[in-house]
Protein backbone atom coordinates (compact mmCIF):
# COMPACT_ATOMS: atom_id res chain seq x y z
CA UNK A 1 0.00 0.00 0.00
CA UNK A 2 1.19 3.13 -0.85
CA UNK A 3 2.39 5.61 1.98
CA UNK A 4 -0.29 8.31 2.75
CA UNK A 5 1.14 12.19 1.98
CA UNK A 6 2.52 14.31 4.76
CA UNK A 7 -0.69 16.92 3.61
CA UNK A 8 -2.73 14.02 4.26
CA UNK A 9 -1.43 13.17 7.28
CA UNK A 10 -1.73 16.46 8.56
CA UNK A 11 -5.49 16.67 7.55
CA UNK A 12 -6.26 13.27 9.32
CA UNK A 13 -4.23 14.37 12.08
CA UNK A 14 -6.11 17.32 12.36
CA UNK A 15 -9.12 15.87 12.03
CA UNK A 16 -8.42 13.36 15.00
CA UNK A 17 -7.02 16.22 16.95
CA UNK A 18 -9.60 18.53 16.78
CA UNK A 19 -12.14 15.24 17.94
CA UNK A 20 -10.19 14.94 21.06
CA UNK A 21 -10.60 18.58 21.74
CA UNK A 22 -14.20 18.33 21.36
CA UNK A 23 -14.72 15.64 23.34
CA UNK A 24 -13.39 17.25 26.32
CA UNK A 25 -15.63 20.21 26.15
CA UNK A 26 -18.09 18.07 26.66
CA UNK A 27 -17.03 18.01 30.50
CA UNK A 28 -14.61 20.66 30.14
CA UNK A 29 -17.38 23.35 29.37
CA UNK A 30 -16.25 27.26 28.19
CA UNK A 31 -12.22 26.34 28.32
CA UNK A 32 -11.57 25.71 24.96
CA UNK A 33 -8.23 27.69 24.72
CA UNK A 34 -7.15 25.42 27.74
CA UNK A 35 -7.94 22.02 26.68
CA UNK A 36 -6.28 22.51 23.06
CA UNK A 37 -2.85 24.03 25.13
CA UNK A 38 -3.70 20.33 27.23
CA UNK A 39 -4.15 18.97 23.90
CA UNK A 40 -1.16 20.28 22.37
CA UNK A 41 1.16 18.60 24.98
CA UNK A 42 0.08 15.23 24.42
CA UNK A 43 -0.06 15.51 20.65
CA UNK A 44 3.70 17.12 21.35
CA UNK A 45 4.99 14.45 23.82
CA UNK A 46 5.11 16.43 26.71
CA UNK A 47 3.54 16.47 30.10
CA UNK A 48 1.19 18.47 31.28
CA UNK A 49 1.37 20.53 34.94
CA UNK A 50 -2.23 21.66 35.55
CA UNK A 51 -1.80 24.67 38.62
CA UNK A 52 -4.73 26.51 40.13
CA UNK A 53 -6.54 26.72 43.47
CA UNK A 54 -8.77 23.50 44.84
CA UNK A 55 -11.91 22.77 42.61
CA UNK A 56 -11.95 24.20 39.26
CA UNK A 57 -11.69 21.53 37.21
CA UNK A 58 -8.21 20.28 37.16
CA UNK A 59 -8.45 16.42 37.97
CA UNK A 60 -11.85 16.52 35.68
CA UNK A 61 -9.70 18.06 32.69
CA UNK A 62 -7.12 15.41 33.30
CA UNK A 63 -9.62 12.52 33.60
CA UNK A 64 -11.47 13.82 30.59
CA UNK A 65 -8.29 13.68 28.39
CA UNK A 66 -7.77 10.21 29.56
CA UNK A 67 -11.03 8.75 28.87
CA UNK A 68 -10.79 10.60 25.42
CA UNK A 69 -8.10 8.37 24.32
CA UNK A 70 -8.21 4.42 23.58
CA UNK A 71 -5.00 3.80 26.24
CA UNK A 72 -4.32 2.59 29.68
CA UNK A 73 -5.01 4.81 32.70
CA UNK A 74 -4.42 5.29 36.33
CA UNK A 75 -4.19 7.95 39.11
CA UNK A 76 -1.88 8.04 41.52
CA UNK A 77 -3.31 10.57 44.66
CA UNK A 78 -0.11 12.35 45.89
CA UNK A 79 -0.04 12.61 49.82
CA UNK A 80 2.81 13.54 52.19
CA UNK A 81 3.51 9.91 53.32
CA UNK A 82 3.82 8.04 49.46
CA UNK A 83 6.88 6.68 48.99
CA UNK A 84 8.80 6.74 45.61
CA UNK A 85 8.10 2.73 45.75
CA UNK A 86 4.65 3.76 46.19
CA UNK A 87 5.18 5.21 42.22
CA UNK A 88 7.23 3.37 40.36
CA UNK A 89 7.07 -0.46 42.25
CA UNK A 90 9.76 -2.71 43.38
CA UNK A 91 10.99 -6.39 43.84
CA UNK A 92 8.99 -8.13 46.22
CA UNK A 93 10.11 -12.16 47.50
CA UNK A 94 7.71 -14.74 46.72
CA UNK A 95 8.09 -17.30 49.27
CA UNK A 96 6.63 -20.12 47.51
CA UNK A 97 9.16 -19.79 44.36
CA UNK A 98 12.01 -18.33 46.92
CA UNK A 99 12.73 -15.58 44.19
CA UNK A 100 12.40 -12.23 43.87
CA UNK A 101 9.63 -10.52 41.65
CA UNK A 102 9.28 -7.18 40.47
CA UNK A 103 5.84 -5.90 40.79
CA UNK A 104 5.19 -2.66 38.98
CA UNK A 105 3.55 0.38 40.44
CA UNK A 106 0.52 3.39 38.75
CA UNK A 107 3.73 4.39 36.57
CA UNK A 108 3.28 1.78 34.50
CA UNK A 109 0.51 3.23 32.27
CA UNK A 110 0.28 5.16 29.33
CA UNK A 111 -1.58 8.41 31.02
CA UNK A 112 -0.40 8.88 34.53
CA UNK A 113 -2.78 11.59 36.45
CA UNK A 114 -0.49 12.47 39.71
CA UNK A 115 -2.97 14.45 41.77
CA UNK A 116 -1.67 17.03 43.66
CA UNK A 117 1.73 16.19 43.12
CA UNK A 118 3.06 19.06 45.40
CA UNK A 119 1.63 17.60 48.69
CA UNK A 120 4.02 14.78 48.11
CA UNK A 121 7.61 15.26 49.11
CA UNK A 122 10.44 15.87 47.07
CA UNK A 123 12.40 12.85 47.13
CA UNK A 124 8.93 11.21 46.29
CA UNK A 125 8.50 13.89 43.24
CA UNK A 126 12.36 12.89 42.12
CA UNK A 127 11.11 9.64 41.17
CA UNK A 128 8.83 10.74 37.94
CA UNK A 129 12.53 12.15 36.48
CA UNK A 130 13.48 9.70 34.67
CA UNK A 131 10.05 8.32 33.49
CA UNK A 132 8.71 11.43 32.30
CA UNK A 133 12.46 12.30 30.46
CA UNK A 134 13.50 8.87 29.32
CA UNK A 135 10.06 7.06 29.19
CA UNK A 136 11.63 4.65 32.02
CA UNK A 137 12.17 3.60 34.98
CA UNK A 138 15.35 2.20 36.85
CA UNK A 139 14.91 -0.37 40.23
CA UNK A 140 18.12 -2.41 41.81
CA UNK A 141 20.01 -2.12 38.18
CA UNK A 142 17.22 -3.20 36.29
CA UNK A 143 15.43 -0.62 33.36
CA UNK A 144 12.09 -1.35 32.43
CA UNK A 145 10.78 0.44 29.78
CA UNK A 146 7.57 2.41 29.46
CA UNK A 147 5.09 1.81 27.29
CA UNK A 148 4.29 4.08 24.69
CA UNK A 149 2.67 6.93 24.76
CA UNK A 150 3.16 7.57 28.30
CA UNK A 151 1.58 10.89 29.19
CA UNK A 152 1.96 12.23 32.49
CA UNK A 153 -0.93 15.27 33.81
CA UNK A 154 -0.18 16.67 37.41
CA UNK A 155 -2.25 18.74 39.46
CA UNK A 156 -0.65 21.12 41.86
CA UNK A 157 -2.33 23.66 43.92
CA UNK A 158 -0.38 27.12 44.49
CA UNK A 159 3.10 26.73 46.94
CA UNK A 160 1.44 29.19 49.25
CA UNK A 161 -1.55 26.39 50.42
CA UNK A 162 -0.48 24.72 53.44
CA UNK A 163 1.32 21.37 53.22
CA UNK A 164 3.08 21.55 49.83
CA UNK A 165 6.06 21.18 48.65
CA UNK A 166 7.10 23.69 46.22
CA UNK A 167 8.68 21.58 42.50
CA UNK A 168 12.04 21.79 41.99
CA UNK A 169 13.30 23.16 38.91
CA UNK A 170 14.37 20.06 37.79
CA UNK A 171 11.05 18.54 37.70
CA UNK A 172 9.22 21.88 36.61
CA UNK A 173 11.65 21.68 33.27
CA UNK A 174 10.17 18.26 33.19
CA UNK A 175 6.70 19.74 31.96
CA UNK A 176 5.77 20.91 28.54
CA UNK A 177 2.94 23.25 29.56
CA UNK A 178 1.63 24.68 32.44
CA UNK A 179 -1.92 25.60 32.54
CA UNK A 180 -4.45 27.54 35.56
CA UNK A 181 -7.86 26.59 34.36
CA UNK A 182 -9.60 29.60 36.21
CA UNK A 183 -13.24 29.50 37.56
CA UNK A 184 -15.81 28.67 34.79
CA UNK A 185 -17.90 31.28 33.02
CA UNK A 186 -21.32 32.23 34.91
CA UNK A 187 -23.67 30.80 32.65
CA UNK A 188 -21.48 27.70 32.21
CA UNK A 189 -21.12 27.39 35.87
CA UNK A 190 -25.39 27.56 36.57
CA UNK A 191 -25.03 24.27 33.87
CA UNK A 192 -23.11 22.39 36.08
CA UNK A 193 -24.88 23.09 38.95
CA UNK A 194 -28.30 21.77 37.32
CA UNK A 195 -26.07 18.90 36.34
CA UNK A 196 -27.71 15.57 37.81
CA UNK A 197 -26.63 11.95 37.18
CA UNK A 198 -23.57 9.97 37.03
CA UNK A 199 -20.00 11.82 36.92
CA UNK A 200 -19.83 13.10 33.14
CA UNK A 201 -16.36 12.07 32.93
CA UNK A 202 -17.67 8.25 32.81
CA UNK A 203 -19.69 8.86 30.14
CA UNK A 204 -17.16 9.86 27.66
CA UNK A 205 -16.20 7.53 24.76
CA UNK A 206 -12.62 7.00 23.04
CA UNK A 207 -12.40 9.30 20.67
CA UNK A 208 -8.64 8.16 19.24
CA UNK A 209 -7.01 4.71 19.84
CA UNK A 210 -3.18 4.33 21.18
CA UNK A 211 -2.46 3.60 17.25
CA UNK A 212 -3.97 6.99 16.14
CA UNK A 213 -2.53 8.90 19.04
CA UNK A 214 0.80 7.76 17.62
CA UNK A 215 -0.07 8.64 14.33
CA UNK A 216 -0.54 12.01 15.04
CA UNK A 217 2.43 12.53 17.33
CA UNK A 218 4.36 10.98 14.02
CA UNK A 219 2.33 14.26 12.26
CA UNK A 220 3.61 16.70 14.47
CA UNK A 221 6.87 15.84 12.92
CA UNK A 222 5.93 17.14 9.88
CA UNK A 223 4.64 20.18 10.65
CA UNK A 224 6.80 23.04 8.83
CA UNK A 225 9.04 25.54 10.69
CA UNK A 226 10.85 28.31 8.53
CA UNK A 227 14.05 28.85 9.44
CA UNK A 228 12.73 32.95 10.26
CA UNK A 229 10.04 31.75 12.42
CA UNK A 230 12.40 29.36 14.49
CA UNK A 231 15.15 32.56 14.75
CA UNK A 232 12.52 34.29 16.25
CA UNK A 233 11.46 31.49 18.83
CA UNK A 234 15.25 31.54 19.39
CA UNK A 235 15.31 35.45 20.44
CA UNK A 236 12.71 34.74 22.53
CA UNK A 237 14.61 31.97 24.52
CA UNK A 238 17.83 34.33 24.17
CA UNK A 239 15.56 37.29 25.43
CA UNK A 240 15.02 35.26 28.88
CA UNK A 241 18.61 34.52 29.81
CA UNK A 242 19.91 38.11 28.70
CA UNK A 243 17.27 40.03 30.90
CA UNK A 244 17.46 41.27 34.21
CA UNK A 245 14.55 40.52 35.35
CA UNK A 246 15.02 37.17 35.12
CA UNK A 247 17.97 35.90 37.13
CA UNK A 248 16.99 32.09 35.54
CA UNK A 249 16.64 32.06 32.01
CA UNK A 250 14.69 28.80 29.57
CA UNK A 251 17.29 25.95 29.05
CA UNK A 252 17.88 23.65 25.81
CA UNK A 253 15.44 21.22 26.96
CA UNK A 254 12.64 24.27 27.20
CA UNK A 255 13.94 25.69 23.74
CA UNK A 256 13.40 21.95 21.88
CA UNK A 257 10.18 21.22 24.25
CA UNK A 258 8.95 25.10 22.88
CA UNK A 259 9.46 24.69 19.10
CA UNK A 260 7.52 20.98 18.82
CA UNK A 261 4.94 22.43 21.12
CA UNK A 262 4.96 24.76 18.33
CA UNK A 263 4.50 22.22 15.91
CA UNK A 264 2.07 20.51 17.83
CA UNK A 265 -0.59 24.14 17.80
CA UNK A 266 -0.11 24.53 14.32
CA UNK A 267 -1.60 21.18 13.78
CA UNK A 268 -4.51 21.55 15.78
CA UNK A 269 -5.20 24.39 14.32
CA UNK A 270 -5.19 22.66 10.76
CA UNK A 271 -1.69 23.75 9.35
CA UNK A 272 0.86 21.85 7.98
CA UNK A 273 3.61 25.37 9.20
CA UNK A 274 4.21 27.34 12.50
CA UNK A 275 3.44 31.01 12.06
CA UNK A 276 4.92 33.50 14.56
CA UNK A 277 1.55 33.41 16.35
CA UNK A 278 1.67 30.11 17.28
CA UNK A 279 5.10 30.66 19.35
CA UNK A 280 3.67 33.50 20.95
CA UNK A 281 0.46 31.90 21.99
CA UNK A 282 2.73 29.05 23.51
CA UNK A 283 5.83 31.54 25.16
CA UNK A 284 3.63 31.85 28.72
CA UNK A 285 2.30 28.18 29.02
CA UNK A 286 5.66 27.00 27.63
CA UNK A 287 8.38 29.04 29.01
CA UNK A 288 6.54 31.17 32.46
CA UNK A 289 7.00 27.70 34.83
CA UNK A 290 10.97 27.33 33.31
CA UNK A 291 12.51 30.73 34.04
CA UNK A 292 12.78 32.43 37.76
CA UNK A 293 11.98 36.46 38.67
CA UNK A 294 14.71 37.77 39.97
CA UNK A 295 14.30 37.79 43.98
CA UNK A 296 11.14 36.20 43.56
CA UNK A 297 10.21 33.68 46.03
CA UNK A 298 7.28 31.11 45.92
CA UNK A 299 3.66 31.23 44.78
CA UNK A 300 1.18 32.39 42.49
CA UNK A 301 2.48 36.04 42.45
CA UNK A 302 5.52 34.73 41.48
CA UNK A 303 3.96 32.52 38.99
CA UNK A 304 1.94 36.12 37.40
CA UNK A 305 4.98 38.02 37.58
CA UNK A 306 6.76 35.30 35.62
CA UNK A 307 4.11 35.06 32.52
CA UNK A 308 3.88 38.89 32.51
CA UNK A 309 8.56 39.18 31.99
CA UNK A 310 7.42 36.96 29.25
CA UNK A 311 4.89 38.68 27.75
CA UNK A 312 6.83 41.68 27.92
CA UNK A 313 10.03 40.44 26.51
CA UNK A 314 7.29 39.01 23.28
CA UNK A 315 6.82 43.09 22.88
CA UNK A 316 10.41 43.27 22.42
CA UNK A 317 11.74 40.66 20.11
CA UNK A 318 11.22 42.03 16.37
CA UNK A 319 8.50 39.07 14.88
CA UNK A 320 9.78 38.29 11.79
CA UNK A 321 7.43 39.75 8.32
Amino acid sequence: MAQPSVAHISENATLLSRRLVQNVGLVVRGKEEVIKLAVVSLLARGHLLLEDVPGVGKTTLARSLAASVGVSFRRLQCTSDLMPTDVLGGNIFNQSKGTFEFRAGPIFTQVLLADEVNRTTPKTQSALLEAMDERQVSIDGETHNLEEPFFVVATQNPQEFYGTYPLPESQLDRFLVRLSIGYPPPGIEREVLNRRGADPVQKLDAVMSAGELRHVQQAVDSVRVDDAVLEYLHRIVLATRNTPLLSVGVSTRGALGFERATRARALVEGRSYVLPDDVKALAAPVLAHRVKVSGSMSGAAVREDAERVIRELLTVVAVPL
